[in-house]
Parts: C-alpha cells; structure tokens; sequence
C-alpha cells in the first residue's frame, strides 16, 4: 500500500498512530495534499473530510468530547488554520484533547509575498498546550527528532489535556506516493504521581457545600458523592451539565436561589468544595463572592490558579471520586448541622411551585419548550444545548434521569453547537442525540449541514425567536433603545429554509396546543429538524413571571 512519498509527513502520522489517535477531519487544501494521502492509506485512521475549517474543529471536539480520545484536524496553509481558534479555545478551557496539524510553506517561504502564507508558528500559543513545528528542508527521522515528537503527543496521555498544534512545513510537489516506512517510537506512559490529600479535619463541624460545574458522565464519582450527601451538614449543588444525578443533590440552582435571603447564615456555607468546569450560574457566583468562606478546594489538574469564587484556599490536583472516597473512609463527625435540609427545602418548595406554573393558553413561549421536553423527550437521548438562554432555560428544570447533556461552555460561544453535535453523532452511531438551540446559533454554525454523511442519529430542534433572545433576559440590554438593532439582531430569516436549502426535511410549528404532540411525534420519526417559532417579545417576561412565581 502507497502513503505520501514525503519521509516528513508519514513520520508524523505514524507518530499520531502511536499515540492513539484515530480519527482524523481533514479540510480540503493543496499544502496539507500529503498529509490527506497518508491518513487515507494509514490503516488505523478513521477520515470524515469537512470543508469549513471552523465547523471541522468543532465537529473534532465532539468526536473527541464523546470519545474521551484524542482527534486530529489537518488543514491547508494560510488564514485556513485562524478557523480552528473557536473550537480550539472551547476545548482548551474544556481540557479536550485535539491535535491541530497544519500543513505550512517552507520557512523561507515566510513574509515573502508568496500565496496563501501566514505565520503559523505559535498562532494558538494561548489556547494551545504545547507547539511543535518542522520544515521539510531541515527534517532528519534521528532518534533527537523522534523522542521531540514523541515527548510532545504525550501531553494527550496526562490527567489534563486539551489541543495542541503541530505545524509541518511542506515543499512541493504534494501529491506523490511511495511506500510505507517503519518508524518506531518509545512506550507511552501514563503514570502520573498522586497529589497528597489534604487535612480532612478541617471539615469537621463546617456546613460544607460541594459545587460542580461541567463534567463528563463519572459514575465512580456519582457514587461517591451520593454517599458523601447523606451528611446533614453537606450540600452538593449540581447543573444538568455535570451529568451527576441523585435525589440528595440540588440541580437546579438557580430556582433555588431564587427564593432565600443570601445575607442569611443559615445557607451559607463554611466550606466550598469545587469540581467540573463552567458553572451557568451566574447568580450562585455572585453569591459565594460576597459570602465569607473559611475554605474553598478547588479540585482539578488543570488551571491551578483558577479563582472563581475569589476564595480560593487551594487547588488540588486530585481525582475527585478518590477525594471523595478518602473522606468517608475517614469517617470524620460531619453530621452534626441540619445545612443541606434547609437547602433541599428551598430545591422542594420552589419545584412544587413550578409544577402549578403556567404561561399563556394560547401563545408558545421559549420555556414551553423546555416543559415539554420534560414530559417527552426519552432517555435514549444525549442531549446537546447550545449556548446564550437555551443552556440557562434547561437549568430551570431537574435533569432528565438517564440523559446525559452537553454544552459548549468552556468559552460559550454560539459559534459551534450545530458541529459539535454532529462531531458527537458521528462517533457514536448507535446513540440517539438531540441538539437545542437557537435560531441565531443555528445560522451562525449553518455550514455544518455540509457535513457528508450527516449523522441520522442526530436531531435539531431550533427555537425560532428571530434574534437573539439572551439580551431580553440579561440586565442592561434589555430595556436598551438600542437592544433590537445591535445586540439582539432581530431578523425574519428562517433557519430551516436553510436546511431546507442542504436537501433535509424540516416541520415547523407555532402553536401550542400542538407542541407536546409534536415533539413527542418528531422525536420517533425520520425528521430531522423541527424549527418552533415562539413569541419574540414575550418570551422575556414569561421568565420574570416564572422566578416571581416560584418564590412564592
């Protein structure tokens, strides 16, 4: 079997292969032509070819968010690569391991005036882990080259990951072939020392509240932490999107929030221990700012100098199912503060209140949308929400048992949802996903309709709301002059005449009365894409309506 005649690139993908990369999406491109031959006649890779760079790296990092395994990118040289910044940010602050291989021009090639040339070196070094970078005219397989390239991809290996950017300078021509050559690199550890444990003793007596943001499925930590809130004295604040579900946990946070006094010491806490990654929230942030810890671990690898809260006493490095698991074997006299009944009381109250909550007979609103997907939406589903008020809405509601949610929100931006949904669909065929979002959202990340094959498995139900609905919600720009035109964007555009437009089938619906049934039926049948058109103006101030009924 033939792979790329250049000795540069097929040392390269061989090295990838090592270190267990297995799923490539490469753009096209004339400079990145070897690299496209080589995966292609490399048996241990997977290829899915997208043309928009920017929907192709978002597309990786769901693969790679689903997977739990590294993915490549590989594009042609020039402003092709500034296209992956989104995604590689996203994954960056997610610790999403990414391998953004860029074909270049030779060095000499640089800042002189020749075509589809910019400085590649370093363009991600922010928001890349580590930069690798070779020239053809310079490169010898030597056993120095081989244990640099090899040191490099280890980084995939460590407890924390995320992308990193490897630059390859190609001559022409691109396009021959030659035969396989036999590289071979050393073993790859993945032994990483075990940070000691802290003082538990420190948590003796203290109303303790753990908090957990964005996480992958952990069932070893679920486990642990169920066990760990059945302490009296502890409170574990989870979002939908840490997937930890139990009936001792609080999930929805904000309606929690929404009814207690926060100058009251009965809820606050002495003791916060953190884990995951973004919190949504916004306001459980601006009250463990003004309240007065005694201690706050933060538990993770990455970014240890990561201050949310302002409090931060420590950041530990420590797996938080054996964090957890460590505690309870040290039985320590915890269960002396009734702290997390006063909590659950506000999570009880607040979601009886709910369930009498109704909006408008006969207008379909954002949060309709959400209910009905309550009482519908089965747990076969992943469900993938995009970012702005679609993420905060399913935060209002407790977490679908069974379902697993994910979101964008390492940097939280609109700009890939649609791609990381289809990314997440195509690595699992045989799961069921289901993607929310907006209408903004959709149009933004539109070119991930392009995808060939598009996932079967994969739904898209766009709120229809025509603009951005977020800056109706948030202070400031709502009662703006000025909120229509340049913050909401408000347009009559319909997202699923686009999709229309790549050949899907898309139903439409506006009426209420119609919605449970709708949904319900869209979910069980071949139809792709469901566009819910919602009233505009209305949509706000259901929201303010539901938070003051829910304090009652």
């Amino acid at each position: 079997m033939q792979s790329s005649d250049k000795e540069l690139v097929q040392f390269v993908v061989a090295a990838l292969a090592h270190h267990g990369v297995r799923q490539v999406v490469l753009s096209p491109g004339s400079r990145n032509s070897s690299f496209a031959i080589a995966f292609d006649a490399h048996p241990q890779f997977e290829t899915l070819v997208v043309h928009d760079e920017r929907a192709a790296a978002f597309i990786a990092l769901g693969w790679a968010q689903q997977t739990q395994t590294p993915v490549a990118i590989c594009c042609t040289s020039g402003s092709a690569c500034l296209n992956y910044y989104p995604a590689l940010s996203e994954a960056y602050y997610r610790n999403i391991p990414i391998v953004a291989l860029t074909a270049d021009r030779p060095a000499k090639w640089i800042n002189q005036g020749d075509g589809q040339t910019i400085v590649q070196a370093e363009v991600f070094k922010n928001h890349a882990h580590a930069y690798l970078g070779f020239d053809e005219d310079q490169f010898v397989a030597d056993p120095q080259t081989t244990a640099q390239l090899h040191a490099f991809l280890q980084i995939l290996q460590q407890p924390w990951t995320g992308p990193i950017h490897l630059n390859i300078g190609l001559n022409e021509p691109l396009y021959g072939q030659a035969a396989f050559q036999d590289f071979k690199f050393p073993e790859i550890s993945s032994e990483y020392p075990q940070a000691p444990l802290p003082d538990f003793s420190l948590l003796s007596g203290k109303k303790i509240m753990v908090l957990v943001g964005q996480m992958d499925p952990n069932p070893a930590l679920a486990f642990q932490l169920a066990l760990f809130a059945k302490y009296s004295n502890v409170v574990v604040l989870v979002e939908n999107t840490s997937n930890l579900q139990h009936e001792l946990f609080n999930a929805c946070i904000d309606r929690s929030l929404n009814g207690f006094d926060a100058a009251d010491p009965n809820y606050q806490p002495d003791v916060l221990i953190s884990l995951g990654g973004a919190i949504v929230s916004k306001r459980i942030k601006a009250y463990l700012r003004q309240t007065p810890l005694q201690l706050h671990w933060r538990l993770a690898s990455d970014f240890p100098d990561m201050n949310t809260f302002g409090l931060l006493s420590a950041c530990l490095p420590i797996n938080p199912s054996l964090f957890f698991k460590e505690i309870l074997a040290e039985d320590l006299p915890l269960n002396s503060i009734n702290f997390q009944g006063k909590w659950k009381a506000l999570d009880y109250s607040a979601k009886d209140q709910q369930a009498l909550f109704e909006t408008a007979a006969d207008t379909l609103f954002d949060y309709d949308i959400f209910a009905a997907l309550q009482q519908v939406l089965p747990n076969a589903f992943t469900l993938h929400l995009a970012n702005s008020s679609v993420v905060r809405y399913a935060q209002l509601f407790d977490p679908i048992e069974g379902i697993h949610y994910y979101s964008n929100r390492g940097t939280s931006g609109i700009d890939g949802s649609v791609s990381t949904a289809v990314g997440a669909a195509l690595s699992s065929p045989e799961q069921h996903h289901l993607l929310v979002c907006g209408d903004t959202s959709f149009i933004y990340d539109s070119n991930a309709l392009w995808t060939n094959p598009f996932p079967t498995n994969l739904k898209i139900i766009i709120i229809q709301n025509h603009g951005g609905g977020i800056f109706q919600i948030i202070p400031g720009p709502a009662n703006s002059p000025l909120r229509a035109q340049y913050f909401e964007a408000t347009h009559q555009k319909s997202p699923g005449k686009i999709a229309e437009g790549y050949g899907f089938e898309v139903h439409y619906i506006s009426n209420k009365n119609q919605l449970i049934t709708t949904v319900e039926n869209f979910l069980s049948n071949d139809i792709q894409l469901l566009e819910i058109q919602t009233d505009q103006e209305g949509n706000a101030q259901v929201l303010s309506d539901f938070f003051n009924f829910v304090k009652k």
